[in-house]
């Protein structure tokens, strides 16, 4: 069966992030760019990057090099139009993060935002590990369930609607077993509320 982020259009996606009653692009780009500015990072890895939300809130004279990692091409083309000349060094990986032969590390700094919900948790976790250096971070943004939410929030970009079939949401606790099963250690976890109502958890572990 085709993953269903291959037919989503980048343009749907960014609009629906975007959109007034979803308003998650912003917490995501905050969320990246606070934890570069606490762990300070020479490596960032953005997994799951589509166009590249958040680095653009991000000091190229700080970080020396950025992974990005997507499955769908199409968005890794338009990161690169976006990106390429404000970073030093900026890799791009068109491949599945739950791939056993994926390598874009090592890098101080793993990024995943709002990914866990789509794959195999355990080996999306080995993938990260095996990139994350002794000492590096990795920071995972799930969202929580919400009373009277949608797991997909409602918006007029539609194509959106095929995610959630696929979509299972993530216990924080059950996914810190995984991630400590993965080799990671849980540092802190905060929970993100915004005006809409949905909740996400914003979890940071030492490799």
């Amino acid at each position: 069966m085709s993953n269903p982020w291959l037919g989503i259009p980048l343009e749907d996606y960014e609009g629906h992030m975007s959109a007034p009653s979803v308003a998650q692009a912003p917490l995501l780009g905050e969320q990246l760019a606070a934890a570069v500015k606490r762990h300070r990072p020479a490596g960032v890895a953005v997994i799951g990057c589509a166009g590249g939300n958040g680095l653009e809130l991000l000091d190229p004279t700080q970080v020396e090099r950025v992974a990005a990692v997507d499955i769908n091409p199409r968005y890794l083309e338009v990161l690169r139009a976006r990106h390429a000349r404000r970073f030093a060094r900026l890799d791009l990986y068109c491949e599945d993060v739950q791939s056993a032969t994926l390598d874009f590390g090592p890098v101080e700094l793993i990024f995943a935002a709002l990914l866990f919900e789509y794959v195999q948790v355990p080996a999306a976790l080995a993938t990260m590990r095996r990139n994350c250096p002794p000492g590096g971070v990795l920071v995972a943004v799930l969202q929580l369930p919400a009373d009277g939410q949608p797991l997909v929030s409602a918006s007029a970009f539609r194509s959106l609607e095929a995610l959630a079939p696929v979509m299972r949401l993530m216990d924080p606790a059950e996914f810190s077993r995984h991630a400590q099963a993965a080799g990671f250690t849980l540092q802190d976890s905060t929970t993100q509320v915004l005006e809409s109502g949905k909740r996400f958890e914003v979890m940071s572990f030492r490799g």
